[in-house]
């Protein structure tokens, strides 16, 4: 079992929770791990942008030059920046795979992608970082149904929050992403225009 530690350092940082192990350990200490931890300090602009960003790289447990391409991308999009990286990251294999409740974390999420368990449709996709179309529907490979995990997403165990833009059969292991989210669906938190701000300096 993966040591929830470095997560929650990682959360009680960031002033998010990352993991539902970690939602326990943020509540009874929600200030920033360290002795300074509780002690308010007023923060430059530059480490507030950065922080968020770096909030935001983390919710989606991607590298810098993952976020950074994606930002260069959106930026090239004609809307609003902030959004288009959002709706952009949100169609990421692993994303999606955690949204519909397939994995209980996003470190599963792209585990089992990694791991060839998750097709798209009817094909074996091993990158976290594919990017779905509306239409695009994901499943389980046969041969990994008999997993555990997938026995507890099949019984609907991680189903809290399925978002409107996925359409879910949790019993056949399948999810279908119906439309591009909306940003107020998008269940990050981020005040992304900040981000926009760190990569626009």
């Amino acid at each position: 079992m993966n040591n929830p530690r470095p997560k929650v350092r990682l959360s009680r940082a960031l002033g998010i929770p990352l993991t539902p192990k970690s939602v326990k350990y943020f509540e009874a200490r929600p200030y920033p791990p360290g002795v300074h931890g509780r002690a308010r300090k007023t923060e430059s602009d530059y480490k507030v942008r950065l922080r968020e960003k770096q909030r935001l790289r983390a919710q989606y447990n991607i590298r810098e030059a993952q976020l950074r391409n994606a930002f260069e991308k959106a930026a090239k999009s004609g809307g609003k920046t902030g959004e288009a990286l959002l709706v952009d990251l949100e169609r990421r294999l692993d994303a999606l795979v955690l949204r519909a409740g397939l994995a209980r974390t996003i470190y599963q999420a792209r585990q089992f992608v990694v791991h060839r368990h998750v097709l798209v449709n009817g094909g074996r996709v091993d990158r976290p970082s594919f990017r779905l179309k509306p239409g695009d529907v994901i499943t389980i490979a046969e041969r990994s149904r008999a997993m555990d995990a997938f026995r507890v997403a099949a019984a609907g165990g991680h189903t809290e929050n399925v978002p409107p833009y996925l359409d879910v059969r949790h019993e056949a292991l399948a999810a279908q992403l119906v439309r591009l989210p909306e940003r107020r669906e998008i269940p990050v938190v981020c005040d992304e225009q900040l981000v926009v701000e760190h990569y626009s300096r």
